[in-house]
């Protein structure tokens, strides 16, 4: 019986360096699993993935709509901690009439307000685009 056991546990031993070692077959298959997924570019440096972002960056501005439904819905579709709804424009008015206007509400989106942080969840809109997304949404 104790013969038996030795017999198991070598061949247990044995398939376990035989998967360790068809894991890491090479340095190369380890290196392409470890890499990084992401690189730092210094300004005033070339970076490869800097022609991308460009691309990214212009495809020119995006509308109210867009930014509203990348951005603003997760709060204000369901008011979350009392944010406007979209669509109720009866509380946009009273809202932006009670701050001075949509130049007020726009400055609230940029710099944020109660427990909007600024510029919500949309950190690269422009001011323009911002504004396009309050119109939306209130309907102004």
């Amino acid at each position: 019986m104790n013969l038996i056991k030795k017999i198991l546990t070598a061949q247990a031993a044995v398939l376990a360096l035989v998967a360790v070692s068809a894991q890491a077959a090479s340095n190369d298959d380890i290196a392409a699993r470890i890499k990084p997924v992401g690189e730092v570019c210094i300004q005033g440096e070339e970076c490869k993935g800097a022609a991308v972002a460009a691309v990214a960056a212009s495809s020119g501005p995006r509308s109210g709509e867009d930014v509203v439904a990348k951005s603003c819905n997760g709060c204000h579709a369901a008011g979350v901690l009392g944010a406007p709804k979209v669509g109720d424009s009866a509380d946009w008015k009273a809202r932006a009439d009670k701050a001075g206007g949509l130049d007020t509400l726009l400055q609230h989106a940029i710099n944020g307000i109660n427990a909007m942080p600024p510029k919500g969840t949309c950190g690269d809109c422009s001011d323009d685009e911002l504004m396009a997304a309050i119109k939306h949404m209130s309907g102004l």
